[in-house]
């Protein structure tokens, strides 16, 4: 069964290379979406896929690389979109 999540994630997470952090482990999953820097100094990650991997990539998101700091996560289902991999989202 597929699965979408958008995650809102607080805390230190921008500039410490978390979005890499995200993307690499998104591939090893097999998960697409996208992932980018809120102006607010949040980030967001949207993932979708298999059940059981998006499930995994939720955990890793909450735990985070090395050095971040993760305050909260806000997680919410949305509608499968079917994206074709998965993105750094840079502005």
């Amino acid at each position: 069964m597929k699965r979408s999540v958008r995650l809102l994630i607080k805390g230190s997470v921008q500039g410490i290379f978390f979005r890499q952090f995200i993307k690499e482990n998104a591939d090893k999953h097999d998960i697409k979406g996208h992932v980018r820097n809120l102006e607010d100094g949040r980030v967001e990650v949207f993932i979708e896929g298999d059940q059981d991997k998006v499930d995994s990539m939720i955990s890793l998101c909450k735990q985070g690389p090395q050095h971040s700091q993760i305050r909260g996560v806000e997680e919410k289902e949305e509608r499968f979109q079917d994206f074709k991999d998965f993105r750094i989202i840079r502005f």
